[in-house]
């Protein structure tokens, strides 16, 4: 499986319009190699450069094992958003106090479809997928404040 952006490439800096000095919306991303068995996708957007440690700009389960890209400032169809560590049901783009941080773009393959509230966090999160995981990718884009 792999997860791609048309707008940067693997370990590339994140265009600004991505971030919170542009639009702050979320990049466009592609899946490909879905295994046949998933029974749905989760998406977990975080920095781990992040001075408090890992910050979570972005969770999105129940996506569709079908769905083969999410569009620009959009959520795939049907999907559920969590809470970020903006304390904001969205996408929250790369923000870094200083110097440059990595932002991973996780994506997984679950084996089943995942009954839980929006109001959850990553460890809620990370915790119902336990045992459930197919196969994973990550994509990692770089951003320094302007």
């Amino acid at each position: 499986m792999k997860i791609t952006s048309p707008a940067f490439a693997d370990k590339q800096m994140i265009p600004q319009k991505y971030t919170c000095d542009g639009e702050n919306i979320n990049p466009p991303l592609q899946i490909s190699n879905i295994p046949t068995e998933a029974q749905s996708l989760a998406l977990i957007v975080d920095d781990p450069d992040a001075p408090s440690g890992d910050w979570v700009h972005w969770l999105v389960w129940n996506i569709n094992p079908k769905t083969q890209s999410v569009a620009e400032n959009e959520i795939p169809e049907k999907a559920i958003q969590g809470i970020n560590d903006f304390n904001k049901q969205n996408y929250g783009g790369p923000c870094p106090p200083s110097g440059i941080h990595r932002y991973q773009f996780k994506i997984y393959v679950l084996d089943t479809i995942l009954n839980l509230p929006s109001s959850l966090r990553k460890k809620d999160l990370e915790k119902a997928m336990e045992n459930h995981i197919l196969d994973k990718a990550i994509l990692i884009g770089l951003y320094k404040r302007i």
